[in-house]
């Protein structure tokens, strides 16, 4: 290639790229640990897929080496048009067979203009010229970078003339975000804040105070994340302790309740008012040159534990048996059993240490039994003095693959089984807030992983450790074993990544392990163990659970087939993740159902008189009977055009055809 060429390509390609801005971009990166500080430090919820189509809709397929060479080459523009920002993003092709599309985080690049200036002829040297070494794909790149430049600058120029082009999504002013499709193209429009638009320098802060799941406190969220605002949001079921600042400062515990600055403003119907009446704009000026004075809200401080752990009260006791117990490796059953006691020795332990007789030795030791202090080797009984031998917790096989395991195990006195499962549903309903999607199809991972509501999370996990889970209620256990399954799967995911490969599907189901109640917990323990009555997962041939398992006495009295679609296992075919209340997890979970069938978890062909529905039935498919059963079953969860259909195909008694759909293994990023 001659210099001429040279300069020709490095006139012609202009690749920007730039960091998605926190504020505005789904994904981005909060900082240091501030997960509900600000809406900065949250993402919008705004998901936005960018596909690269033909003329006629179908998806291009580009080879991968081809499809890496050219999202290299393409740069964006952005124009104003109006009060508008219209940004066009570039597309970017993966290399993933099954990933047809990725969200897109919303861009802050510029299309190329369309007619550069000339520029003077600049001597490079070899070394930093790629094309000069590569000639034939600087050329590739010169090539499409030119010929899909011209094509958008064209649109362009002429999309306000050829209206049939556009398809506004939204074009109400106070989104954020409006999109409209240009052939070949999204175009994803940007439109400014509402700060942005009146030119203000905002100075002050907004402030509100939120619970987890609430209508309103979301509604309120939404509005400010419209308008393009930055807001401090205080979840006071993250942070407990600012309920009562929350009480002293409005004489009420009841949320959302918001402050400009130091001012009380009110709640959601305050916000309709001032929105309806067209005074935000004022109020917004009103902070323009004022800072934030001391008495506002303060921001919440990450890090700090709003709840201090308190020592067992045998924890003493159980300490000086550690040190003083003859634990070692026993050959028992023709069994091998490492780091044992006996029961006659433990009870001798406690009658030195505590200077107790027998028998209130016999009861101290059954009350650790229960605090799961330790097991019995072989599971056979809690405590029972004589010739059984028994282990400590922490000296279990499977106690370094849980985790929600530290370095050793929580030896604070074991909170109520309610409060800890009313804790978790709450922290990971303001972790969905934050960090999802608005109908939960995609989700945040990374912004969770270094959110402050996550690392509170974690410390609820601990104190699962051992729990009493027999005190719970029914509908109490129901709740807490979908929400904890959620809640594992999100953490998997963070922890080993999503599963690919039949290893990894291993390792996600069967290896990711968590402490509860003094046993160990797997995704498909908590599935089929637990909440389905310890039946096999599919291609197994082996039940969870074997004779005399402890934990099988949680698993409800009656298998529930509506569970499969409260459970999220972080793919894309999975059900939406969800977290469910005691009180109402029946009702949720039909709830869930219903979501999930209406969006294409069935569908139909008339005239094949086929039904499609979704994998998850065939691989459970004991859970729901008889495929005739599953028809009639599923059509209590389905809108009325599609219960309309099946009501059609069963009318006539004729054969139907029921096949299964495929499962989309990839991760709901």
């Amino acid at each position: 290639m001659d210099s001429s060429e040279q300069e020709k390509v490095d006139g012609d390609i202009d690749v920007e790229k730039k960091k998605d801005k926190t504020a505005n971009g789904y994904g981005g990166d909060g900082g240091e640990a501030k997960g509900t500080a600000s809406s900065a430090d949250k993402d919008s919820g705004d998901f936005y897929d960018v596909e690269i189509e033909k003329s006629n809709g179908e998806k291009e397929e580009k080879p991968p080496q081809e499809s890496k060479e050219e999202s290299t080459s393409i740069s964006s523009k952005t124009e104003e048009f109006n009060d508008k920002e219209i940004t066009i993003h570039s597309p970017k092709i993966f290399c993933n067979a099954r990933n047809h599309y990725l969200p897109a985080i919303k861009s802050q690049a510029h299309l190329p203009k369309p007619d550069p200036p000339a520029t003077p002829r600049v001597e490079r040297s070899q070394s930093l010229s790629i094309a000069e070494t590569m000639p034939s794909i600087g050329k590739y790149i010169s090539d499409r970078s030119s010929s899909f430049s011209a094509a958008i600058v064209r649109r362009l120029s002429s999309w306000k003339e050829d209206n049939g082009d556009l398809v506004v999504k939204n074009d109400s002013l106070n989104l954020e975000v409006t999109e409209f499709h240009i052939p070949g193209v999204k175009v994803i429009v940007k439109l400014k804040s509402e700060a942005e638009r009146l030119g203000l320098d905002l100075k002050g802060r907004i402030s509100f105070f939120t619970r987890s799941n609430c209508r309103d406190c979301t509604a309120v969220r939404h509005f400010f994340r419209e308008k393009g605002l930055i807001y401090v949001e205080i979840n006071i079921d993250v942070f407990p302790k600012r309920e009562k600042e929350l009480i002293e400062r409005t004489g009420s515990s009841q949320v959302p309740q918001i402050f400009f600055n130091e001012k009380w403003y009110g709640g959601l119907t305050a916000l309709n008012e001032l929105r309806n009446g067209g005074e935000m704009e004022v109020k917004l000026r009103e902070m323009v040159g004022e800072r934030c004075p001391e008495g506002a809200p303060a921001i919440p401080v990450y890090g700090v534990d709003d709840e201090e752990e308190e020592d067992d009260v045998l924890l003493e006791t159980v300490r000086a048996l550690r040190k003083t117990l003859p634990i070692q490796d026993r050959l028992i059953k023709m069994k091998m059993v490492k780091n044992c006691f006996s029961g006659v020795d433990l009870v001798e332990g406690i009658m030195d240490h505590l200077d107790r007789g027998r028998k209130k030795s016999v009861i101290t030791a059954k009350l650790m039994a229960q605090k799961h202090f330790f097991h019995h080797v072989f599971g056979e009984n809690e405590f029972e003095e004589g010739n059984h031998f028994y282990r400590f917790l922490e000296h279990e096989p499977f106690i370094m693959g849980c985790f929600n395991y530290r370095s050793s195990t929580n030896d604070s006195e074991p909170k109520p089984a309610s409060f800890l499962a009313d804790r978790l549903s709450k922290l990971m309903f303001a972790i969905l807030e934050a960090y999802a999607s608005d109908d939960r199809l995609h989700v945040n991972y990374s912004g969770i992983d270094r959110s402050e509501e996550f690392r509170r999370y974690l410390n609820v996990a601990r104190d699962l450790q051992r729990v009493n889970m027999k005190l719970l209620s029914p509908s109490e256990r129901l709740a807490l074993f979908l929400n904890l399954h959620n809640a594992m799967a999100i953490h998997a995911v963070i922890s080993i990544g999503h599963p690919e490969g039949v290893l990894d599907k291993r390792a996600f189901f069967n290896e990711f392990l968590y402490l509860v109640g003094g046993y160990p917990y797997s995704l498909n323990i908590i599935l089929n163990g637990t909440l389905r009555r310890n039946r096999t997962s599919p291609y197994s041939f082996f039940r969870p659970f074997s004779k005399g398992d402890r934990r099988l006495e949680l698993a409800p009295h009656k298998l529930n087939p509506l569970i499969h679609f409260g459970l999220c296992n972080g793919t894309r075919s999975s059900p939406a993740v969800r977290f469910f209340t005691a009180d109402g997890v029946e009702s949720e979970l039909r709830c869930s159902a219903k979501e999930y069938f209406q969006r294409g978890a069935i569908q139909f062909n008339m005239e094949k008189r086929t039904v499609y529905l979704t994998r998850i039935i065939k691989w459970y498919n004991e859970d729901f009977g008889t495929e005739k059963d599953i028809l009639k079953w599923v059509m209590k969860y389905l809108d009325s055009t599609q219960s309309g259909l099946l009501a059609h195909l069963l009318a006539d008694d004729g054969h139907i055809n029921i096949m299964y759909q495929d499962y989309d293994w990839s991760g709901n990023l």
